[in-house]
């Protein structure tokens, strides 16, 4: 017996975000409705927390072949239109030349807004460890928003918050640095934000791309800028190819303090010792 019920959209329903397909949606949905705005209307966040847009491309073309495929969320301003969360795909749309996208209005406050593109934006994994930190403070500073509260909201835990936070206060001359020597991981750039100094700051990140430390060596290194190692830890060099994690490369010295003359020397003297047994 063949089946007569079908299932899935109705052959009329075409799935693309054109004003047909939105006013299907609104008129059937309760709660926030969606609609197209006109682009010349909305405006970006001026606090939004992410200050590089990536590369939009693949976004662009998803756009021009499938139009946008999730709203955006935008906060009513007069007769204008704020961005709350979307703002990648609201200058994706820009770009290929739409003239309006599908938004949901929500008439919320600002801290609530701020808030909202916050979480948005981490669950989506859109935001690098300072756009997250700067996020954080904002609602700390601005919105008076207290470590546990935020714990709450974001769903971390409320030292992870503390730790996330203090982040921020890494100067940007040394976000810079951090970027050039390509020191992205949370954990590294925590322990970099624990010392109080920048002078301090800036010799751990040097010593961090110099000799390839990594987290544990890191906190050691940490702690003895801030005086708090008891005794001075043997010097470790530590080395990661970039391509690959083929090997991983650990020289302990016994001394506490060792310059690269001093291991360029200590490897060439592995290497030729190596060669010697050929």
């Amino acid at each position: 017996m063949s089946k007569t019920k079908r299932s899935g959209l109705p052959d009329t329903l075409v799935m693309r975000h054109d004003g047909h397909f939105v006013d299907l949606i609104s008129a059937r949905i309760t709660g926030p409705t969606i609609r197209m705005i006109p682009l010349d209307r909305i405006d970006p966040n001026p606090q939004q927390a992410r200050s590089e847009l990536g590369n939009i491309e693949e976004l662009m073309s998803s756009i021009k072949s499938r139009g946008v495929l999730e709203p955006i969320l935008v906060l009513p301003r007069k007769d204008r239109y704020e961005i709350i969360a979307g703002e990648r795909r609201y200058v994706a749309s820009k770009r290929v030349g739409l003239r309006e996208i599908p938004a949901i209005e929500m008439h919320v406050k600002d801290n609530e807004a701020l808030e909202i593109a916050l979480i948005e934006n981490l669950q989506r994994k859109d935001l690098g460890v300072f756009e997250e930190a700067d996020g954080l403070k904002a609602l700390v500073d601005i919105y008076g928003y207290n470590h546990n509260q935020l714990a709450e909201k974001i769903g971390k835990a409320r030292s992870t918050i503390t730790e996330i936070v203090n982040v921020a206060q890494i100067p940007k001359r040394l976000r810079a640095l951090c970027a050039e020597y390509e020191i992205t991981s949370r954990s590294m750039l925590i322990e970099i934000a624990k010392l109080d100094k920048e002078e301090d700051m800036e010799k751990l990140i040097t010593q961090i791309s110099q000799r390839g430390l990594r987290r544990e060596d890191t906190r050691e290194l940490s702690k003895k800028f801030k005086g708090k190692q008891k005794h001075a830890r043997p010097f470790i060099f530590s080395y990661s190819p970039a391509a690959n994690d083929y090997y991983h490369l650990r020289i302990e010295f016994k001394k506490h303090a060792v310059d690269n003359t001093e291991i360029i020397k200590v490897l060439e003297e592995i290497i030729a010792r190596l060669k010697s047994k050929h």
